[in-house]
């Protein structure tokens, strides 16, 4: 049974912290950020819950749904507000959703996993899947620490999957993890983040360049092929890099870190919504779809975009 994605949403806090914010607490200036991340400012606040049901409700409304159409919620998160329960049980209670919910814990590759799992279960006989990424990392950066500091944001991204189009969604994917890479990039519970930030770009190059590789193999196709490119949005110079390494062009590469930061499970659904929003990507297109995360975990999946066929 073919796949489709049919909605999709996204939410961020309305509280904004620019450059100047660390500029003005921080050994660091705005050109340093800017150069280096190209990060030029992130959106801080909120609960995950709450960004998970708002841009899961922007999704259900694309979609012409409501929650009780929805047969599965899967919230990929690093964040919970809560240890037990998981946010999605919440997330599903707010949107009288049917069925079943999950939290997928793949740091920032977590929606892509997500979003495999979920056109598995699809195909196991579910007909709409409801795939939040939604992450408040700002509860969990020290604001007096500028490795980390200037990186991280809050917010969420939503799709809805239906059954019955008719062609599958997912060409090909890929998923991996490293766990000798967990000392590079982990928060001990009731600790900030703590980061290597020269080994993670390194480490995060490769195993990106490495998985896009995969899927191009997988799904028989090449660079040129791919309409958009949504990369996990970490740093505007890993994704140059990746892109530069598998002749992907900037053009046809979403880039929103410069407003968002890096918001781990949130930062893809976001990137993507916000290309189909701009028009980006027509019914037929290739969408490749590409991140990392700690643990070390990646993930890259091959989309075909449409809603043909869809009931």
């Amino acid at each position: 049974m073919g796949a489709a994605i049919t909605g999709w949403g996204s939410a961020l806090p309305d509280k904004v912290l620019t450059n100047g914010y660390f500029e003005a607490r921080l050994d660091t200036t705005d050109q340093w950020i800017t150069e280096r991340t190209g990060i030029r400012e992130r959106h801080i606040g909120g609960t995950t819950r709450a960004l998970a049901i708002e841009a899961g409700r922007a999704a259900l409304s694309r979609a012409g749904l409501e929650g009780g159409d929805i047969d599965l919620v899967i919230v990929a998160t690093t964040t919970p507000d809560q240890t037990i329960p998981a946010a999605s049980a919440s997330v599903h209670q707010a949107l009288k959703c049917r069925g079943g919910a999950l939290d997928v814990n793949a740091a920032c590759a977590g929606f892509t996993y997500s979003l495999v799992l979920a056109n598995s279960m699809i195909a196991a006989g579910v007909q709409r899947a409801l795939v939040i990424g939604s992450d408040t990392l700002s509860r969990f950066t020290n604001f007096k620490d500028r490795a980390t500091a200037i990186l991280f944001g809050d917010g969420a991204g939503a799709v809805v999957v239906e059954a019955g189009a008719a062609d599958d969604l997912i060409l090909a994917y890929d998923l991996g993890a490293d766990g000798t890479a967990a000392p590079l990039l982990f928060a001990e519970i009731g600790g900030y983040i703590e980061m290597d930030g020269r080994e993670i770009f390194r480490r995060a190059v490769r195993a990106e360049v490495d998985s896009i590789t995969k899927v191009f193999a997988a799904a028989g196709c090449r660079a040129e092929d791919i309409a958009l490119f949504v990369p996990h949005q970490a740093n505007l110079r890993i994704i140059e890099a990746v892109n530069a390494r598998v002749g992907l062009p900037m053009e046809r590469t979403v880039v929103v870190l410069d407003r968002i930061g890096n918001t781990s499970a949130g930062s893809i659904p976001y990137g993507l919504a916000d290309a189909v929003e701009a028009g980006r990507v027509e019914d037929g297109d290739l969408v490749l779809l590409s991140g990392f995360g700690a643990g070390m975990t990646w993930a890259s999946v091959i989309i075909r975009w449409g809603r043909r066929g869809v009931t």
